[in-house]
């Protein structure tokens, strides 16, 4: 069906990235009409917004990255007083392990080497004082970590459910259940196609997470992304029930069958049901089109978080009642990239009317890239250093 309705903007995903984007825009820009397509339902279950909490955290390995960290800090602290709400919770962030391997969250050695110089306070921490403080045990004695006492939590839902609200007061239109087929930008604009409707606006926005590389392929627009089904199980405690522990991430050399990469979150200060949840961070058996989503977790990557449950943190019982999920993740397939943010001036014809936020653990950014794509959306320099973002 053919819409009369002509946009200003057209954003292309209703996940962290595309609300924030899409009520930055439209409280700049008032008498712009803006609209929001996505496939599924607001709270989905089935892209990267899955779960109830988002690892937060200041410190990164990249410097560049963790000045951007710091600048989206400020910017959450905005989003609570506009929304009224906590979002973020800083319970603080652990990070153990082997110091020297590398994984897609960065580097132990150079991450505390990037606090120092950035001058962000930490607690280093030898894996004795790590298990006597958060419970652990069994673990390689030489491995080492660090608090950051100002990392913690995202809460997921609160943060979607704000951004749709502020959205949408501040008039952005919303349609939901609408599959984009196709976006064909040209010299005035752009066409974005769904599978009931075609629509027409002057800039568009891609944020759709895992489907975002199919619709910018069409364009021979090529990003290095792959998509991961992960594992996210959750148990209930039988020690350690009063205690305020904080988010965090095992570092480990990989193994034959996976990365090895295990995290964690304790029950989550907005929630009653006292569970902890334990996750794998395995970059195997990516999303093709042989190898479709099955929108469940794995049951060996199920296992391998049990065993670690099992061997290392005696305070969980993951053998007397747990529930497995999954979560998409789309990642760069290039260990020295994080994040796609870019116009697409220049790489498609028309492109300078599309604007690209693809891949990468993101969420920890959504005021930061929402206001970034707002500010290549109005055709506006961004007023933070994307250099290590673009494409």
């Amino acid at each position: 069906m053919h819409t009369s309705v002509h946009w200003d903007v057209i954003i292309i995903g209703a996940g962290p990235i595309g609300l924030a984007a899409a009520w930055n825009y439209a409280r700049e820009h008032r008498d712009h009409k803006v609209l929001v397509l996505e496939q599924h339902a607001l709270f989905t279950q089935l892209a990267g917004t899955s779960g109830e909490e988002r690892h937060w955290r200041l410190q990164y390995s990249e410097l560049e990255i963790f000045r951007l960290t710091l600048e989206a800090d400020k910017l959450w602290r905005q989003l609570e007083q506009q929304a009224d709400r906590k979002l973020i919770h800083r319970i603080g962030s652990l990070w153990f392990g082997d110091a020297d391997v590398w994984t897609n969250e960065g580097q132990i050695r150079q991450t505390m080497l990037s606090m120092d110089e950035m001058r962000l306070p930490y607690e280093r921490l030898t894996m004795r004082e790590i298990e006597r403080r958060y419970g652990f045990t069994g673990l390689d004695s030489n491995y080492e970590g660090f608090l950051q006492q100002d990392g913690g939590v995202i809460d997921v839902k609160g943060t979607l459910a704000s951004l749709y609200s502020l959205a949408s007061e501040a008039g952005v239109e919303f349609q939901f259940q609408q599959c984009v087929k196709a976006v064909e930008p040209d010299a005035r604009g752009a066409t974005v196609l769904t599978t009931q409707n075609r629509y027409r606006a002057r800039k568009v926005l891609v944020a759709s997470g895992p489907g975002s590389k199919k619709l910018l392929r069409q364009l021979d627009i090529e990003l290095a992304l792959s998509t991961y089904e992960m594992a996210c199980i959750s148990m209930l405690r039988s020690q350690r029930l009063g205690a305020n522990d904080p988010f965090w991430f095992a570092f480990q050399p990989p193994v034959e069958s996976d990365s090895n990469l295990f995290y964690g979150f304790p029950p989550n200060p907005w929630s009653v049901n006292g569970f902890d949840r334990l996750g794998t961070d395995f970059e195997v058996d990516p999303i093709t089109e042989a190898n479709a989503p099955g929108y469940r977790a794995n049951p060996q990557h199920v296992e391998r978080a049990l065993e670690f449950a099992r061997r290392h943190m005696p305070f969980l019982e993951p053998d007397k009642q747990h529930s497995a999920a999954s979560c998409l993740a789309v990642l760069p397939t290039d260990p020295a990239r994080q994040f796609y943010l870019d116009s697409a001036k220049g790489r498609c014809h028309g492109g300078e009317h599309l604007v690209v936020s693809a891949g990468g653990w993101a969420f920890k950014f959504t005021p930061l890239m929402g206001q970034i794509c707002a500010d290549l959306l109005a055709e506006r320099e961004p007023r933070w250093d994307i250099s290590a973002l673009r494409f």
